[in-house]
């Protein structure tokens, strides 16, 4: 038997799979069984409050799964599934409410990578997985980021090797009357809008006692265990000693093991993002400091998730 045969096997079983998506590394459990699913929750530490992305193998998969499925929906997962686009959708009872927040409606993704797929479709189910991290932590870009944050509390992970993406999916709510995007990610609100006309951005945040609408609505996500600021250019100067960190930008003049430079291009910077935040965070320093990307629409992405993971430098 095969490392996915066993995965698939672990998950009928009711247990917990990490495994490889293009975006980042899923800790994965039967949708559809509640006691798996609160295992999850349990590992993770995750409030019961932030509902799980259900990971499907196709169209066909997810209209099991969602009680409507709307022209939008038809039209994007033709333009881009597979890849990070979640579609939040109304549920089938089959989807248990510890999946969903106790909410009517269910996130829904078919994932871009290989083994994701396969996995998907030897389980012949539908896989509920937030991120293979422990709740509000850095998301793991590699199966070892799997390996130190769990050890043994996960029974399988399966390395795909690093994720393409980097970051999360995009998720986009078809349950209102205008869709709306709660989580921005590696598609953009531009793409989106040329396939279904306009949409708007989430601009709320949810306090961690109420059920979200989708993952990712709570302050504090994606963070380092380390103190983290993002600062501005022209802060650096205020940024001293040698127990911090730093994140800089195109900056190719003094990169060192506590000073780490991204690309200067949206898609580039996410991909190495979280890999970066883990590698300071590993230095046991006092702080880590984040240089502020552009404020412009392809970055939204990127600033979605420092928002989160940093505060402002004083």
């Amino acid at each position: 038997m095969n490392e996915i045969d066993q995965a698939a096997e672990l998950l009928r079983r009711g247990g917990l799979v990490g495994f490889p998506t293009e975006t980042v590394y899923g800790l994965g459990a039967d949708a559809r069984n509640s006691s798996a699913i609160k295992k999850i929750f349990a590992v993770k530490g995750r409030p019961s409050t932030n509902p799980l992305i259900v990971h499907v193998s196709g169209v066909a998969m997810a209209k099991l799964y969602s009680a409507r499925w709307p022209h939008q929906a038809r039209v994007l997962a033709q333009n881009f599934w597979p890849g990070p686009l979640t579609l939040v959708l109304p549920k089938t009872k089959e989807i248990v409410p510890e999946a969903t927040a106790g909410l009517d409606t269910v996130a829904l993704r078919m994932p871009d990578h290989p083994i994701a797929i396969e996995l998907i479709r030897k389980f012949d189910g539908p896989i509920a997985a937030p991120s293979a991290n422990r709740s509000t932590h850095v998301s793991p870009t590699t199966a070892e980021h799997v390996r130190r944050e769990f050890g043994s509390d996960v029974e399988l992970i399966i390395d795909g090797g690093p994720c393409r993406v980097g970051i999360e999916s995009t998720v986009l709510d078809l349950t209102t009357t205008t869709p709306r995007i709660l989580r921005p990610g590696d598609i953009t609100r531009e793409q989106i809008e040329t396939f279904i006309g306009a949409i708007e951005m989430n601009t709320i945040v949810t306090h961690s006692s109420s059920p979200a609408p989708s993952p990712g609505q709570h302050e504090i996500h994606y963070a380092p265990r380390t103190p983290a600021f993002r600062f501005e250019r022209a802060q650096r100067d205020r940024i001293s000693g040698d127990d911090v960190g730093m994140l800089i930008i195109g900056d190719t003049t003094s990169p060192s093991e506590r000073t780490i430079s991204l690309a200067n291009d949206p898609a580039a910077y996410a991909h190495d993002l979280y890999a970066a935040l883990r590698q300071l965070d590993d230095l046991n320093l006092r702080a880590i400091y984040v240089q502020s990307p552009p404020e412009t629409p392809e970055w939204a992405a990127v600033w979605d998730r420092l928002r989160r993971a940093t505060r402002p430098l004083p």
